[in-house]
């Protein structure tokens, strides 16, 4: 019985490199045997599972509740969904997107029942709604300067290795604070790729949003999580 445990130029919607050193794991091979042996009723298969996944599960599912019993609570919900619909799953998305998808879905349903979220179209519609520049227009140069829409005041030097200021358990609390600052679609996003370490695609079919808005909202956090590093690291 199983049961659940010169610098180029930059455009304001520019692509910015990943933050990389914050992905806390590296996405395992080997789902599709364990899912043959959940659909067996294989206890270690299930558990192997549970031990793979519910880290992730539980960071994502704070996104949205912030409490941490109620985030424990949905994500046993999400696996419970998965012991009772797991014959029902056909292998048309992997199975990391569908567990994934299960969790969102619960977890969206908990905060609108508990009167704390926006519409399910939120995530577009906060995609497609004009921002603000990624970067301050005055830093780069003007558009009569020889170099037009270079770098005029670029980033500071941080100094030691950025790994190495990343990895310091103060400047990951900043990061952890910066991320929780952010609109929720942006913070959902973000947390995917870049704390857990998502694909572009994994990100779009988990949240179901288009890869031109995924590529925005990622765009704008991950450029309000570098200012507030660049601004700590400039107060250093």
């Amino acid at each position: 019985m199983l049961s659940p445990r010169t610098p180029p130029a930059v455009t304001a919607e520019s692509e910015l490199p990943p933050l990389g050193v914050l992905q806390t794991s590296v996405q395992p091979d080997g789902d599709a045997e364990l899912v043959d042996g959940l659909k067996r009723r294989d206890e270690a298969a299930f558990v192997t599972l549970l031990e793979r996944y519910q880290g992730q599960l539980l960071r994502l599912a704070l996104v949205y509740c912030r409490t941490r019993d109620i985030a424990e609570e949905i994500v046993q919900d999400t696996w419970l969904a998965v012991i009772q619909g797991i014959d029902r799953f056909e292998g048309r998305a992997t199975f990391k997107t569908w567990l994934f998808q299960i969790l969102v879905n619960r977890a969206r349903s908990r905060a609108v029942k508990e009167g704390r979220s926006l519409s399910f179209s939120s995530i577009t519609d906060e995609a497609e709604t004009p921002g603000e520049p990624a970067v301050p227009p005055e830093r780069f140069r003007t558009a009569d300067d020889p170099w037009p829409h270079h770098w005029a005041l670029p980033p500071h030097s941080w100094g030691e290795s950025t790994d190495a200021r990343l990895l310091a358990a103060e400047t990951m609390e900043l990061v952890d604070r910066a991320i929780a600052q952010l609109p929720p679609a942006q913070q959902q996003v973000i947390t995917l790729r870049d704390v857990e370490g998502f694909t572009s695609e994994e990100v779009c079919n988990v949240l179901d949003i288009t890869e031109t808005n995924q590529r925005v909202l990622l765009h704008r956090a991950r450029s309000r999580v570098r200012a507030a590093l660049e601004a700590h690291f400039d107060e250093r």
